[in-house]
């Protein structure tokens, strides 16, 4: 083609073609003229991010509607609605917060909210110090300590969470003597197949004037608190408000209980019934093989956080620290791990969450959880797509609220510049 048109226009006359090269010289500046603020407007970084942007969202919302269109057009005989929540369950949860089988699906959905709650809560209280523990442990002068936190870490760290939950589900508390050759640990606590049963305290008809102590006291170390804290800024000294604040709670709590006319606290002791224990606290073995899971795998990632942090601390602190002779502990307490934190705890939350999220596996050992309930709902009603986002709604609250609390905190906690 191009080879026809430049034949072409060498057959023009000169005169012809010159008057040609001139129309194209015009044609091509008026060209530019027009587009050049066009390009200029192109060429601003600011305008391009906000076009690629404006793209973006166009994208995710021709993407929604999309799914929406797939979703309405696969279900026109359905009834999008949240009626059935109201409606009979009809059937109960292994364990959690009493239940009927003539409840609402709402409320058996609610039993298993709050056994995920249990399960996150203790979770994170008990990997967090199982963290902290091994990644001091893993900077230990000791040899031996040292190679142990080493080894439980790259362990636990390179093994799939959920064959870890059956280890210590079927490998582990299945694998416990059965209910009448329980195993009796100090303090009358039973370990069996069946879980573990530890004794349940109750108050007595002491509560009242202890309880009245315990008032007191919680108004005289809120007030010891905040006294002694004032004094420490005054004097730009450091210390520690909270152990003065807890340690007159405590000394009139134990002013509490010896003054009251009998143990304002006693305890039941589970006994042995036909089948099983009666009384006491009962911890089936489902929630304690996830629990212990969950704390053992998260505290493997938590340690390498700690260990990292402590090492982002420069030498010279602790050196300084012993100069001043400040003890080992003293230099890891005072020195040491408040500066850590700051860089400890933006990802240790990124681990709390994923403990949150990870608990939805209790359903491959049988813990009735809020996924594992919720899947039993839709099993009986059919309604998959509202049950799915009541689930996304229930773990992003948790999420949001773990995340406004750690951020909460990590702001307490960072490094002011002046």
């Amino acid at each position: 083609m191009r080879r026809v048109l430049r034949h072409i226009y060498e057959r023009f006359p000169p005169r012809l073609r010159l008057w040609a090269a001139k129309v194209l010289r015009l044609l091509r500046g008026l060209l530019a003229a027009a587009l050049a603020p066009l390009w200029k407007v192109l060429r601003d970084v600011r305008i391009l991010r906000a076009l690629v942007q404006i793209v973006f969202v166009v994208l995710v919302g021709l993407l929604a509607y999309g799914l929406y269109s797939n979703y309405t057009a696969n279900a026109e005989r359905l009834r999008f609605g949240y009626d059935f929540l109201s409606t009979t369950a009809g059937f109960t949860v292994s364990e959690g917060i009493p239940h009927e089988r003539t409840d609402s699906n709402w409320k058996l959905f609610l039993v298993g909210v709050v056994n995920t709650l249990r399960v996150v809560l203790v979770g994170i209280v008990l990997a967090s110090l199982l963290g902290l523990i091994a990644g001091v442990a893993r900077l230990s002068r000791n040899w031996l300590i040292r190679k142990m936190a080493t080894v439980y870490v790259e362990t636990i760290r390179n093994t799939p969470l959920l064959v870890q939950l059956f280890f210590w589900y079927t490998a582990t508390f299945l694998k416990l003597p059965p209910v009448r050759q329980a195993v009796e640990l100090p303090g009358s606590i039973f370990l069996s197949q069946r879980g573990l049963v530890l004794p349940r305290p109750y108050l007595t008809e002491g509560a009242p004037v202890w309880e009245t102590f315990l008032l007191v006291g919680l108004g005289a170390g809120v007030a010891v608190f905040l006294a002694r804290r004032a004094h420490l800024r005054r004097a730009d000294r450091p210390g520690s408000p909270l152990l003065w604040g807890l340690g007159v709670f405590a000394l009139l709590a134990l002013v509490g209980w010896f003054a009251a006319p009998s143990p304002p606290v006693a305890w039941e002791v589970a006994e042995l019934g036909r089948f099983n224990f009666q009384g006491g606290i009962q911890l089936s073995p489902e929630f304690a093989a996830l629990l212990l899971g969950l704390v053992v795998y998260t505290g493997a990632f938590i340690a390498e956080i700690v260990r990292g942090g402590i090492l982002a601390v420069s030498k010279g602190q602790r050196e300084a620290a012993l100069a001043l002779g400040l003890t080992g502990y003293q230099t890891l307490r005072w020195v040491i791990l408040p500066q850590a934190l700051r860089v400890i705890v933006p990802p240790v939350t990124s681990q709390y969450l994923n403990l949150a999220k990870n608990s939805s596996l209790a359903v491959a050992i049988g813990y009735p959880d809020l996924f594992s309930v919720a899947n039993t709902i839709i099993n009986k009603t059919g309604r998959e797509v509202e049950m799915i986002l009541i689930i996304m709604g229930s773990y992003l609250t948790m999420s949001l609220l773990t995340s406004l609390f750690m951020n909460w905190y990590n702001r307490r906690i960072k490094l002011v510049e002046r």
